[in-house]
C-alpha cells in the first residue's frame, strides 16, 4: 500500500505518468467496439423486461421447496402457456414469474402448480401487476432518466463550460449503452432495480469525470499566458494526477456490489439481487473507464479547436523546435503558417522538471570554487 501511496504522490506532482490523451484514437476505437456490440445484442436479443414493466404474475412457493428450477420451470409454461422465470431463493423457497396474465388465469395457473408441486394452493402467495401499471412505471423511468441527463449538461456547463457539458454526456451515454448492451447479451431480467442502478452508476461515473474536469480547469487558468504546455498536455496531467483516487474509489465501490453480484444472486441464490447488482457493476466500471479514457481526451480534441489554443501550440512547439528552455520565459518565434494541423500535438511532458545549472556559480571567488 504504500507503493501505492508513492506512486499517487509521483503521479500526482508529474514525475511519472502515461500519455492517455496522446492514445485517445486508441480508446476512441475500443469504446466504438464494445457499444456497437452493446448495440448488437440490444438489437438481436433484446431487454428481458419484468413484469413490473409489462404486466404478469408472481407466484411464491413455500420454502424447502425439492423441485429443481428446470423442473418447477416446465410446470409454470404447461400452466400458463406463457414463458416463465423462476428462481430459487435463499430459503428454498421459488419465484415464478409469469408474464402476460390475467386476474382469472393467474387462479387457474396457482391450482396447477400446486397440483404439480404438490403443496397446498393457499401456501402458494400470488401478486398481480396490471400492464398499464407497468407502463406507467417504464414511462416514469425515462423521464427521470432524460431529466437527470438535463440537469448534468446544464449544471457541468455553468460550473465548468459547454465542451466539458458535452464530454460528460457523451461519456454517460457511453455507460448506458454499455450496460444495457450486456443486460441484453447475458439476459438478466430488468427490474425497477436495475433503473434505480443505473441512475447510481451515472452519479459515480459523473463524480469521477468532475474530480478531473475541476483539476483540468485549475490547471488550465490562464493557460494562454505560458509558452511551456498545450491545453492536451494539461489535461494528461490532469488525469495522471487524479489517476489513483479514481481507481481507489472505483475498487472500493466495486467489492461490495461484487459480493451482492457473485455471492448474493449466485452462492446464496438470492435473484432478485441480480438485478440491481450487475447494473452496478458493469456501470462503475464504465464510468471509471470513461471519465479517464473518453471524457477528458475528447474535452482537449474539442478545446484544441479554438484559435487560441491553436495558437498556443503554434508557440509551444517552435519554442521546442528552436531548442528554447521551457523554464524561461522568452517567447520563441513562429509563424502562422506552422503546425496547423491538429494532430500535431508533441507528447505530453511529464516528468519533474530541470532547473537550469546557475550561470553566476563560482563569480567573483579567484578559483572558481566554493568556500
Amino acid at each position: 500500500m504504500s507503493k501505492l501511496g508513492t506512486l499517487g504522490a509521483r503521479l500526482h506532482h508529474g514525475e511519472i505518468g502515461y500519455d492517455f490523451v496522446k492514445n485517445r484514437k486508441i480508446w476512441y476505437g475500443i469504446s466504438i467496439l464494445i457499444t456497437i456490440t452493446a448495440i448488437v445484442g440490444l438489437a438481436v436479443r433484446g431487454l428481458h423486461m419484468g413484469i413490473e414493466f409489462q404486466g404478469g404474475a408472481v407466484f411464491t412457493t413455500p420454502k424447502n421447496m425439492s423441485v429443481s428450477v428446470s423442473t418447477a420451470e416446465g410446470y409454470a409454461e404447461d400452466a400458463s402457456g406463457h414463458d416463465a422465470i423462476v428462481q430459487k431463493l435463499g430459503d428454498g423457497s421459488m419465484r415464478i414469474q409469469v408474464a402476460g396474465i390475467d386476474t382469472k388465469t393467474s387462479d387457474t395457473i396457482k391450482d396447477r402448480l400446486a397440483e404439480d408441486l404438490k403443496v397446498d394452493a393457499e401456501k402458494i402467495n400470488a401478486e398481480l401487476v396490471g400492464p398499464s401499471w407497468g407502463e406507467q412505471i417504464a414511462n416514469k423511468a425515462w423521464q427521470g432518466l432524460g431529466i437527470f441527463l438535463i440537469l448534468v449538461v446544464i449544471y457541468l456547463a455553468i460550473a465548468f463550460e459547454w465542451r466539458m457539458a458535452v464530454a460528460a454526456f457523451v461519456a454517460l451515454i457511453h455507460d448506458i449503452t454499455i450496460t444495457v448492451g450486456i443486460y441484453a447479451l447475458v439476459g438478466f431480467e430488468v427490474t425497477p432495480g436495475t433503473v434505480i442502478g443505473l441512475l447510481t452508476i451515472l452519479g459515480y461515473s459523473l463524480y469521477d469525470t468532475v474530480v478531473v474536469f475541476d483539476s483540468l480547469k485549475e490547471q488550465t487558468r490562464d493557460i494562454t499566458k505560458q509558452n511551456r504546455w498545450t491545453y492536451s498536455e494539461i489535461a494528461n496531467r490532469s488525469i495522471n494526477s487524479t489517476l489513483v483516487r479514481s481507481v481507489n474509489t472505483t475498487v472500493v465501490a466495486l467489492l461490495p456490489v461484487a459480493g451482492l453480484l457473485f455471492i448474493g444472486g449466485g452462492v446464496l441464490g438470492a435473484g432478485m439481487l441480480n438485478d440491481i447488482s450487475l447494473s452496478l457493476f458493469v456501470g462503475l466500471a464504465a464510468g471509471a473507464y470513461s471519465s479517464i479514457f473518453i471524457a477528458t481526451p475528447l474535452v482537449a480534441d474539442l478545446k484544441e479547436r479554438e484559435p487560441a489554443m491553436k495558437s498556443l501550440k503554434k508557440r509551444v512547439l517552435a519554442k521546442r523546435a528552436h531548442g528554447g528552455d521551457p523554464d524561461e520565459g522568452q517567447d520563441a518565434p513562429v509563424t502562422d503558417d506552422e503546425y496547423d494541423e491538429p494532430g500535431d500535438v508533441a507528447a505530453a511532458v511529464v516528468g519533474p522538471r530541470n532547473q537550469p545549472a546557475s550561470r553566476a556559480r563560482g563569480r567573483g571567488r579567484p578559483s572558481g570554487k566554493r568556500r
